[in-house]
């Protein structure tokens, strides 16, 4: 975890498709706890074991009322052979040119190449940011969010 400009400020709004063409707004998690991971690619090592290890503890973080949501620039058909293949159950959503993931600060650039960073967000219920994550632990990620979500409480 780390502060920087986002924290305890309104969390940036959105809308995005997910890998079921599902539109998701922010406004949508308005009265739960929300993270909003952004992660490289699909279905590559690190993305993968973030994503299972989230998956994995999704029970425990549905009975807290904290939603999961992912978001890279992948497309939504590429969401929807990642989720499928690792039977992931929260929504992956499509941020293709790379806006949302900026407003977040997790936009990383190379030339024409851009990706989202590896970057956690944990949202109150009011759409506050209480916690960002900018060292995610990708096989213990779910163990990091908790810890301060305890604090928080």
């Amino acid at each position: 975890m780390s502060t920087d400009k986002l924290l305890n400020q309104p969390a940036p709004s959105f809308s995005l498709f997910d890998q079921e063409n599902k539109q998701h707004q922010l406004s949508d998690y308005q009265g739960q706890w929300c993270v909003i991971y952004f992660y490289p690619k699909d279905d590559t090592p690190g993305c993968t074991k973030q994503a299972c290890n989230l998956r994995d503890d999704y029970t425990v973080l549905q009975s807290l009322n904290i939603s999961i949501l992912g978001i890279s620039l992948d497309n939504s058909a590429t969401h929807a052979y990642f989720a499928d293949k690792y039977q992931l159950p929260f929504p992956l959503l499509a941020d293709q040119n790379g806006q949302v993931a900026s407003a977040y600060q997790a936009l990383f650039t190379l030339g024409p190449f851009k990706l989202a960073k590896r970057h956690s967000f944990l949202i109150d219920p009011a759409g506050i940011i209480r916690a960002i994550f900018r060292q995610v632990n990708t096989s213990q990620h779910t163990k990091q969010i908790l810890e301060v979500f305890q604090q928080l409480r």
